[in-house]
């Protein structure tokens, strides 16, 4: 069990599976967002694994047929790591996934993860304003929690009271006070917000926005000179506002405390071990709408470094849309969303599709990678 963990740190994996087989089980690691296999073994091993990962956990033993959820705390190269586990019950027994909450991928300082220096300048006006709502969107596994957490590590200092809700928390700060949501008892987003306003808060991370409550509290604790930093599934910025209409938030108010709103992706970066140039071909050229100039592009061969797969490593692009005076009178019930990007876009908005081309004109990503994530 420890040589597994000590692989997957030095493989900076970010989550574990440990899948269950007729035969054998197989463990599979994440790495750079995709799933590999790594060893296939017995199937008399994997009940002990299970029970050493509960006992570790402090799950129940015994319990083979509900799901559990757990937490690990270990530490790799003298520092702490967090390891959340999960155990569902498959057909051929207990499956296992271990997500691995690094400090050094998710506490990064904010100039290094990806922003460009428009894109930079703009969030760092947003997260030293005193009040508002500042909202990161993408789906699942975009890097938004990383994107939250260096945030408020950037904003922690004594002067400031930081206080974030999470459901669950992903890895315990002391900077923070930070408070778990627990459906079964009543202490949602939304009940707690209101709680957390007399706790003479500074700065608020509401860990996502779900409903009308949770987002009638914040609008409440923005306009009440409290900085307020969410996230929101939606998946580009703009999209953002008509997300906040539906549930429930009138127009005005959004224009009044939403400063600023990102959507993320995270891009694999090729490999610098076996990088290589090549041309783009006139298809290629025509789908990412770049004219008949010949550009050229790179890619990665793969090998041993990479695994065989010519990335290593991710990096960030921020879609970063600022809730300026050109923007908020098109903030109305009715909302254009056409509108509101062209507006943008006269103030140098970049949209994810545009920032990840770059991206791969830079030699950073490989145009397989932009395709696969920019749609």
């Amino acid at each position: 069990m420890d040589f597994l963990l000590s692989y997957a740190f030095d493989q900076r994996a970010s989550d574990i599976h440990i899948e269950p087989k007729r035969d054998k089980f197989l463990i599979r690691f994440r790495l750079d967002g995709i799933l590999h296999n790594i060893h296939l073994l017995p199937k008399p091993l994997h009940a002990p694994i299970v029970s050493r990962i509960k006992i570790l956990s402090r799950m129940d033993l015994a319990e083979k047929r509900r799901p559990q959820d757990g937490r690990i705390k270990t530490s790799h190269n003298n520092k702490e790591v967090e390891l959340r586990v999960s155990t569902v019950p498959t057909v051929f027994g207990e499956k296992v996934v271990i997500r691995i909450f690094d400090p050094d991928i998710l506490l990064q300082e904010l100039d290094s993860i990806g922003f460009y220096a428009r894109e930079y300048s703009l969030y760092n006006g947003f997260i030293h304003r005193p009040n508002g709502i500042i909202l990161v969107t993408g789906p699942t596994g975009s890097g938004k929690t990383t994107t939250l957490y260096s945030t408020l590590r950037t904003l922690s200092s004594p002067e400031v009271n930081i206080i974030t809700i999470e459901d669950p928390i992903e890895m315990v700060m002391e900077e923070f006070n930070q408070i778990a949501v627990q459906q079964g008892i009543g202490v949602t987003f939304g009940t707690i917000l209101r709680t957390v306003l007399r706790q003479d808060p500074d700065i608020i991370m509401v860990g996502e926005i779900r409903d009308k409550e949770t987002a009638d509290n914040a609008v409440q604790a923005a306009l009440t000179g409290h900085l307020v930093l969410s996230t929101l599934h939606t998946n580009d910025a703009p999209s953002s506002i008509a997300r906040l209409l539906d549930l429930g938030v009138p127009s005005y108010l959004i224009s009044a405390t939403v400063v600023g709103i990102i959507a993320q992706r995270l891009l694999r970066k090729i490999c610098s071990h076996c990088k290589t140039a090549r041309l783009l071909s006139a298809d290629e050229r025509a789908y990412l709408q770049l004219g008949d100039e010949e550009r050229t592009v790179w890619q990665g061969e793969g090998c041993k470094e990479c695994r065989g797969t010519g990335y290593k490593g991710r990096t960030g692009i921020f879609e970063v849309l600022e809730i300026n005076d050109r923007i908020k009178p098109l903030v109305v019930d009715e909302v254009d969303m056409a509108a509101i990007v062209a507006a943008a876009e006269q103030d140098g908005f970049g949209s994810l599709r545009r920032l990840a081309i770059r991206k791969m004109l830079e030699g950073v990503t490989t145009y397989d990678e932009v395709v696969s994530v920019t749609g």
